[in-house]
């Protein structure tokens, strides 16, 4: 998908202050101004008020009935003469008196609990039983007291606070998750140039507009600013930097290129606009102003000695050398220093690049960026004449999501073909499957040119060996709450510390990421161990990087605001993800509120709800049922239990996705189950059209741009979407490929039928069963011979027509310019020529897909004319022309597809289904020839038929039972005795199947007793 520019004044998020009442943190890297809120004179009102409230409660009340009332208790041990006592006013009141010390004792406890919360701001306040206003009250007086504080912890955590411990992390950057991962990787690095290319564009307009102060800066007048550290959720930016002291939020791109790469007083550089760190110096624009946080230059001496030496420092050196005394713990002696400071040090010219010092990080050199990922690559080759007639973005530009219904589509293709196989006697659809044609031939393309299937598998890889490796060292998986995919590599973002990660994962920017290199993860081998994180899913991307949250993981609900059909985008794209996604075994995915019904793309994993009655049923029965399993198993949570012995058959994830908006009893209900969630392996994403919903752990918002936002987790993502249109069309290519769909009827007509008589000779002839062969061609260039043949063979496997970009990512899976692609078009256009009426062999449909003339064919095209015209045309009232038909395609068998295809090419075989289609077909034509034969009792004529096509489909049970069949028929008892025993060699250890062994069972009754020795 192409980046949007968001305009300033696109609308902004939905509040500043979170559940808590916490003042909500910035959105960084937002285009939109968001302003800090400060605490007012009203704060402090509020914060007295609730003093008192909270004094009367917990002091005045039990002050109040020990003075007024007494001890209500009896003094002594009750006799049963006292229960027919007469009740007195004083009794009632004893009773009352004892209530209303129960429901002080419960709202204590409350008020504890969120203090505690509240000050340490990590995790979920805990709940008290039966406390549901008792502990809001509590909650809401303990806030507004804390507004007044110097900070106003979260009530619940964030992504800006994963991986920071709470001995000195926390003063760390800007949120974590927002710093990118990668960035910080090796020691002694320079700035890697595809970081340096992605910001170019950025910064130009930035340095122009610069240039107004320069010749201030070199007269004395230089500003500076000090990064401030983080206060409670609020984390400095350059965004609000600019905003305060330049006006204009947007400005902050002037700031960030006059810091670029300049070497901080912790020994890394500033590489993108998000990522910046307390006590950071940022030189500033000749114009910057004002601002709650500035030292003006009479105030110059309120910043310490040590900070002036830093700015001085920075000042003369432009990030060349580094200040003595200062490390990567510089920055956090002073982040009581704040302000802009104006001094009178010239800015030297040019700026340095030195690396930092041996054990500290700073950005990756370029051999820690491989190649673009393919869906990278894929989606820079698209061309101006491509976006014309182009394809769907949004499934473009999801290279998992695409990978993952591309894999899923061809397994239910495949089981349609079996299954189609297996109804030969009974009537069935054929071999070829529909040709989706309008929105899902498009969708079908964008899965095709999007999808990223090695990507998948190195996920995958990694994520069970490093299960594999944990399980080895008796270590228990972390908490993942997030992966990110950068460059290729893979970086896992702990909710906590876990040590030291297995080789050949290492720790990233601090201990609450580990990172695994792209050439590490290659070397993995398949492990035999359960999908640890499945609830990863891909939310979208922040430059060149790629978020999955781990919904499982989640410290209860997460919600999702917006306009409705925004965030059924987003619901959408999640649940087919999840769905089909290559990184997970077995999971329950919930769908509620669902306008189109999403269970075709996997009816083993999706289930609807009606509504949110049933959902709350359904989730309390499955809560209990899991900590009941969990507490018998003896396990911690699911994690734990996934690398135990009983890894492969528990602790699947169920995880539930409510698209309509709850009532708030309805929400209530569902934030106490949702408390206990993440160590049930439950994880919960629901959506509200007000942004406010009771108990959401993090909240996040999509825009009608398509920008995800969480202001208090720190991200701004160009959001992963799937529109109601794509999705339909998704649903329709799965619909039309339900093996379980109507299998009855007339079987369709293959798209592209040959005039098999003598008069419909092709101009040119390819020959694709067997050896690569092309009749009709002079043969090309030799170095280009290579690829013009394997686009030949795409484009005739695909007679409907092949979108240029399909063929650019099927030719170049990590990507091409424009300008080579449409050359090799061109030559292909070329080398294939014209008709006799001048019309060119390779040309275009309306819709700008490339298309072959009918001159051109391959002998799978007449193969299937062939049998298609033996079995539904002139063959059905001509016996002889059915035999002579059969036998012709018979003939034309040489060998598997393309059997002698180059090494390393051809790979886009594995998205099609035409290598599980001939076999099969293959396989019919030799049946129907053998019941030609053995119509007339040619038994021996039937084996041959059968032979010859088991050498190209050598495991279809059908073929071998057949033979069997005409085997009994020659009536030589002791070659069907070695026939058996031949089958019986073949199944090994697996044995015959049961079919196979009840027509044995028929033709030869004692073969199990012969077969042993014949074998």
């Amino acid at each position: 998908m192409a980046r949007r520019s968001t305009s300033g004044s696109t609308g902004s998020s939905r509040g500043s202050t979170g559940s808590t009442g916490s003042p909500a943190g910035p959105r960084n890297r937002t285009p939109q101004p968001v302003r800090v809120r400060r605490r007012t004179a009203g704060d402090f009102v509020k914060a007295f008020f609730a003093f008192v409230a909270l004094l009367v409660l917990l002091v005045g009340v039990p002050a109040a009935l020990a003075v007024q009332i007494g001890w209500p208790l009896p003094d002594g041990v009750p006799s049963l003469d006292w229960l027919q006592q007469e009740i007195t006013v004083r009794t009632f009141l004893n009773i009352l008196t004892v209530v209303v010390w129960l429901a002080w004792a419960q709202f204590t406890a409350c008020v504890l609990v969120e203090v505690k919360a509240a000050v340490s701001g990590v995790g979920v306040p805990g709940r008290v039983p039966g406390a549901g206003p008792s502990q809001l009250l509590a909650r809401q007086l303990v806030a507004a007291l804390l507004l007044a504080g110097a900070t106003a912890a979260s009530l619940t955590p964030g992504l800006s606070q994963l991986g920071h411990s709470l001995d000195g992390n926390q003063r760390g950057t800007v949120a974590a998750a927002q710093q990118t991962p990668g960035t910080f990787i090796g020691a002694r690095e320079q700035p890697a140039a595809g970081v340096a290319a992605a910001l170019a564009q950025q910064a130009s307009h930035a340095a122009a507009q610069a240039d107004d102060g320069r010749a201030a800066r070199l007269h004395g007048d230089t500003k500076y600013y000090r990064i401030q550290p983080p206060e409670g959720r609020h984390h400095d930016s350059l965004w609000e930097i600019a905003e305060r002291h330049l006006g204009d939020g947007r400005r902050y791109k002037e700031i960030y290129a006059l810091n670029k790469d300049r070497v901080q007083p912790d020994g890394s550089r500033l590489s993108e606009a998000s990522l910046i760190r307390p006590g950071w110096i940022m030189e500033m624009p000749g114009d910057a102003r004002g601002g709650d946080l500035v030292e003006l230059p009479d105030e110059a001496g309120k910043v310490s000695a040590d900070v002036e030496q830093q700015i001085d420092q920075y000042a003369r050196t432009g990030g060349a050398a580094e200040p003595a005394g200062t490390g990567a713990g510089g920055a956090a002696g002073h982040e009581g220093s704040s302000g802009l400071v104006q001094t009178d040090v010239p800015r030297a010219n040019g700026g340095g690049h030195a690396g930092g010092r041996s054990g500290e990080v700073s950005l990756p050199a370029q051999r820690h960026s491989p190649p673009a990922s393919a869906a990278d690559g894929r989606a820079d080759s698209r061309s101006e004449s491509g976006d014309a007639f182009g394809l769907p973005e949004a499934l473009v530009t999801a290279p998992l999501l695409a990978a993952g219904l591309l894999g899923a589509l061809g397994r239910r293709r495949r089981q349609l073909l079996w299954q189609s196989a297996l109804g030969a006697v009974t009537g069935r659809r054929g071999m070829e499957p529909p040709t989706p044609t309008g929105d899902a031939q498009d969708v079908q393309d964008a899965l095709f040119v999007g999808a990223d299937p090695e990507g998948v598998r190195l996920l995958d890889r990694s994520l069970r060996g490093l299960a594999a490796s944990l399980a080895a060292e008796s270590r228990a998986l972390p908490v993942v709450y997030a992966a990110w995919m950068t460059g290729g590599d893979l970086h896992l973002q702990l909710a906590q510390p876990s040590g030291k990660p297995p080789a050949p994962w290492q720790l990233g920017q601090d201990q609450t990421f580990w990172v695994l290199s792209r050439s590490d993860a290659e070397r993995y081998d398949d492990a035999d161990t359960a999908a640890p994180y499945p609830g990863l899913v891909s939310l979208g991307t922040m430059d060149d990087s790629r978020l999955l949250l781990n919904l499982e993981a989640v410290p209860g609900i997460v919600s999702l605001s917006g306009r409705q059909e925004d965030r059924a985008a987003v619901f959408a794209s999640v649940a087919a993800e999840l769905a089909t996604n290559g990184w997970s075994d077995r999971m329950t995915i919930t769908l509620v509120g669902f306008g189109e019904d999403l269970t075709p793309l996997a009816p083993n994993r999706i289930r609807h709800l009606d509504d949110v009655d049933a959902l709350v049923e359904t989730m309390a029965a499955e809560t209990r049922q899991r900590r009941g399993a969990l507490g018998a198993a003896g396990q911690d949570s699911v994690l734990t239990g996934r690398t135990g012995p009983a890894q492969h058959t528990r602790w699947a994830p169920h995880l539930v996705l409510l698209a309509a908006e709850p009532s708030a009893e309805d929400a209530v209900k569902l934030a106490e189950l949702a408390a206990d969630a993440s160590r049930l392996g439950i994880g919960y994403l629901v959506g509200t059209e007000s942004g406010e919903l009771p108990g959401a752990a993090w909240e996040m918002e999509i825009t009608g741009e398509g920008r995800l936002l969480a202001p208090l987790l720190g991200l701004e993502l160009e959001a992963q979407l799937l529109p109601a249109v794509q999705r339909r069309a998704v649903v329709e290519l799965f619909v039309e490929a339900d093996p379980e769909r109507g299998p009855d009827g007339p079987a369709p007509t293959p798209p592209f039928l040959v005039d098999i008589s003598e008069q419909g000779r092709p101009a040119v002839y390819a020959r694709l069963v067997g050896s690569y062969e092309i009749i009709g061609l002079d043969a090309p260039d030799g170095e280009r011979s290579v690829l013009l043949h394997e686009a030949l063979a795409l484009l005739l496997l695909h007679r409907e027509g092949v979108h240029p970009r399909v063929l650019t990512s099927a030719l170049w899976p990590r990507g091409v310019t424009d300008d080579v692609r449409d050359a090799l078009i061109e030559r292909l256009r070329a080398w294939l020529g014209s008709d006799p009426d001048g019309a060119p062999r390779l040309g275009s449909d309306a819709r700008g897909r490339l298309v072959l003339a009918k001159s051109v064919v391959s002998d799978l095209d007449v193969l299937r004319s062939l049998y298609h015209e033996a079995t539904q045309g002139k063959g059905v009232d001509s016996r002889a022309v059915r035999g002579r038909l059969l036998t012709d395609a018979l003939v034309l068998v040489r060998g598997p597809l393309l059997a002698d295809r180059p090494e390393g090419r051809y790979r886009w075989l594995t998205h099609e289904i035409v290598d599980a289609q001939l076999p099969l077909l293959v396989a019919d034509i030799g049946l129907a020839l053998s019941a030609f034969h053995l119509e007339k009792d040619r038994a021996e004529k039937a084996i041959e038929a059968l032979n010859a096509a088991l050498r190209t489909a050598p495991t279809d049970e059908r073929l071998w039972n057949e033979l069997l069949r005409a085997t009994h028929a020659t009536g030589d008892t002791a070659r069907l005795t070695a026939l058996a025993a031949d089958l019986v060699t073949r199944s090994g250890a697996r044995g015959l199947p049961p079919r196979t062994e009840a027509l044995l069972d028929e033709l030869q009754p004692g073969w199990r007793d012969s077969a042993p020795a014949a074998g």
